[in-house]
């Protein structure tokens, strides 16, 4: 029997338990707000930036957002987050992906304050996740965390195969699913990985982050396998 993992369906339920924390939240005490930056103008940032304020505001949380110019400076960037790190009403920060060339990613993100680094990006939050600590985790990751934990799926011993080795997912999902709380055997692959199918078709949980659609197909999947298409 086939189950489909409805992503709609969990994301509901986070939006559930999201809006229930904020009643509980003193009315004397500000609002969690999150800040937003866009450098340039690339179309999907900005939708992916309007999203979130969107669904900030109607969770009753408070969002800000900057939109700053293609040629803004390393420097200019930075001293942006260096204010807003000292902002005692801003508690996350997020600068949106991509920057443009002459930015260094790595750089920006550990000026963030690894306390407001909601996308768990800085060097002090990724060592932290690498070593099982607790820490600001990658959304994406975590949400397919919560996908598994949504319907009962348990990866202990679990032969768990990632395809796409990215910052953004794969790295992070392999320290997510072999810490003691998981407890999976995990294997990375990647575009120069060498007969990938052979080694997907080993998977019990099989997690395609790859960025190609249709990259996956029926004879590279195992019977009885758990498959999350992160695209």
């Amino acid at each position: 029997m086939t189950i489909l993992l409805n992503g709609k369906e969990v994301a509901q339920a986070v939006r559930d338990d999201i809006q229930e924390i904020l009643t509980t939240i003193p009315a004397h005490l500000p609002r969690p707000c999150l800040h937003t930056i866009l450098v340039g103008e690339d179309p999907a940032s900005q939708v992916y930036v309007r999203t979130k304020q969107k669904r900030s505001e109607k969770w009753g949380m408070r969002s800000s957002s900057q939109y700053l110019p293609e040629d803004t400076t390393q420097k200019e960037l930075e001293k942006i987050i260096h204010v807003l790190n000292a902002h005692s009403e801003v508690h996350g920060i997020l600068v949106q992906l991509p920057l443009p060339p002459q930015i260094n990613t790595h750089e920006v993100m550990d000026r963030i304050d690894p306390k407001k680094d909601v996308d768990g990006f800085t060097a002090e939050n990724t060592t932290k996740l690498y070593r099982g600590e607790d820490c600001l985790e990658p959304c994406t990751p975590k949400g397919i965390l919560r996908i598994l934990d949504h319907y009962d799926i348990n990866t202990q011993g679990m032969h768990a195969v990632i395809v796409g080795r990215s910052d953004i997912v794969g790295k992070p999902m392999y320290s997510m699913l072999s810490t003691k709380n998981r407890n999976a055997t995990v294997t990375l692959c990647h575009s120069r990985t060498k007969d990938l199918p052979h080694i997907t078709r080993q998977a019990d949980l099989l997690i395609a982050a790859i960025g190609k659609p249709n990259y996956i197909t029926e004879e590279m999947v195992k019977e009885g396998a758990v498959v999350i298409d992160v695209g």
